[in-house]
């Protein structure tokens, strides 16, 4: 590697940034060479960046020496003027779970809690890791979005996440830290060949470059043609997903349902294309091949009355009626708990009811009587401070006078005809007055506890 092409280093990072503007630029600082590389870089490029420069370092605690190498990350980032965070996490994997991707999973955790709005995070990943990555993927069986490997810009959480040394090799990276007489950490466990990775990098990748040379060029290469590929299925995912909800508005949420018998129209790769986009874009994981099946075999073709599940890690579809349900695994909780509750006036969200099983907070509103009471369906203020309230779960069996109904009808058959699936019928948050149910939260108030037009109105939200 020659000097030249180790001083092109911050004239190519230069170029990316323009694509990556950020009011907080925060550089992942391991205290390894491609890290320490990327914050030196960024250090020379300050006058010349609009927003402010900072560092973040996790110590993981898996390594006996994790907290001198914490102390040398600290000790470079004061060198270098430039604030360092530093994050002291729990890296350690669970039984059956991948050491690598816990100590990643447990380091993105601690960046997103750092991440606002107008930053950006930036990883040291280069040419090396992105063609690593993309024959990793190849291995995996992964299609054209998996095989496009690591983008040099996505979203992370509120901020983005940029990658802005993907065009620079790992010579030059090395090359620069030499030139520079840079002092950086070597992680003992970069070596180990049971992990995946560094077995390509060690043992296969040295070999094939034997043989092809230009093979990390030609790889990265490949990787943008099926980021082109990738980008083409994304678009045509879109525009078949805009048939069924039509356009939203900037800044709407995707909806979590979908129409069967539309998806059935549909050919079955294409189908599966706009699966996989909806999945991918509700923030849910990605689905692996053999979930694929089963949600063609379970959930497409299924009988109308049936009500199948298709489960993976961190994510479900569910059926029901003529609509597809996308969400996170639901929670398990006791829905046998009766909490008493009594809000009072002036009540806001801050001092709402949390509600067990991940269902949120539950939020009364009193609203005094007046014109605006009488436009406000809820339940009488004065019957709720008359009788003791709290706040249930369906059991089986509740009935309900709806407002203008002569008789009481069974929670069950009032929920069925609103279209409210089966697994959200358990997790509604009932009000009872005394033993009486008196509201179904975000659904109906029962008659005799609707409020009249003269008295103050107690509604309920759940966020």
């Amino acid at each position: 590697m020659t000097r030249t092409a180790t001083t092109q280093l911050p004239g190519q990072l230069g170029e990316a940034l323009e694509a990556m503007p950020a009011e907080r630029y925060w550089v992942a600082y391991s205290g390894g060479v491609d890290s320490h590389v990327l914050l030196h870089a960024m250090a020379t490029l300050r006058p010349q960046l609009k927003g402010s420069l900072h560092a973040v370092h996790v110590n993981h605690g898996l390594n006996p020496a994790a907290t001198e190498w914490a102390a040398h990350c600290v000790a470079v980032c004061d060198a270098l003027d430039i604030p360092c965070h530093l994050f002291n996490v729990d890296g350690s994997a669970e039984k059956g779970e991948s050491p690598e991707a816990a100590a990643r999973d447990a380091r993105y955790h601690a960046f997103s809690q750092l991440i606002e709005h107008g930053d950006c995070l930036l990883t040291a990943h280069h040419q090396e890791d992105q063609s690593e990555t993309l024959l990793l993927q190849l291995l995996r069986g992964a299609g054209p979005h998996g095989l496009a490997a690591m983008p040099a810009q996505s979203a992370f959480f509120v901020g983005t996440h940029g990658r802005p040394l993907l065009a620079v090799s790992q010579a030059q990276i090395e090359g620069y830290a030499l030139d520079r007489s840079l002092h950086w950490i070597e992680d003992p466990s970069n070596r180990d060949c049971g992990v995946e990775r560094n077995f390509l990098r060690h043992e296969i990748f040295p070999l094939l470059r034997s043989h092809w040379p230009a093979l990390t060029k030609t790889l990265t290469r490949s990787a943008a043609h099926c980021a082109e590929a990738a980008g083409l299925l994304d678009g045509l995912a879109q525009d078949d997903l805009r048939q069924f909800i039509g356009d939203r508005r900037e800044g709407e949420p995707l909806v979590a349902a979908l129409p069967l018998s539309g998806l059935q129209q549909l050919p079955p790769p294409r189908r599966r294309n706009l699966l996989r986009y909806w999945i991918r874009e509700l923030g849910l994981p990605v689905v692996s091949t053999s979930i694929m099946e089963q949600i063609e075999s379970s959930l497409i073709t299924a009988r109308i009355d049936a009500q199948p599940l298709v489960r993976w890690a961190g994510g479900e579809l569910r059926r029901y009626r003529d609509s597809l349900f996308a969400m996170t695994p639901l929670e398990a909780f006791d829905a046998t708990v009766a909490i008493p509750w009594q809000p009072q006036r002036g009540e806001s969200q801050r001092h709402a009811l949390l509600l067990p099983g991940g269902l949120g907070r539950l939020t009364a509103h009193i609203t005094e009587a007046g014109a605006a009471a009488r436009q406000t369906a809820g339940l009488s203020l004065a019957q709720c401070e008359q009788q003791s309230m709290t706040v249930r779960f369906r059991q089986g069996g509740e009935r309900c006078r709806l407002p203008g109904r002569a008789h009481h009808r069974e929670l069950k058959g009032i929920l069925q005809d609103a279209g409210v699936p089966p697994w959200q019928r358990d997790r509604i948050p009932l009000i009872y007055l005394g033993e009486q149910l008196a509201a179904a939260v975000g659904h109906f108030y029962c008659a005799p506890f609707v409020a009249t037009s003269e008295t103050d109105v107690v509604t309920f939200e759940i966020h």
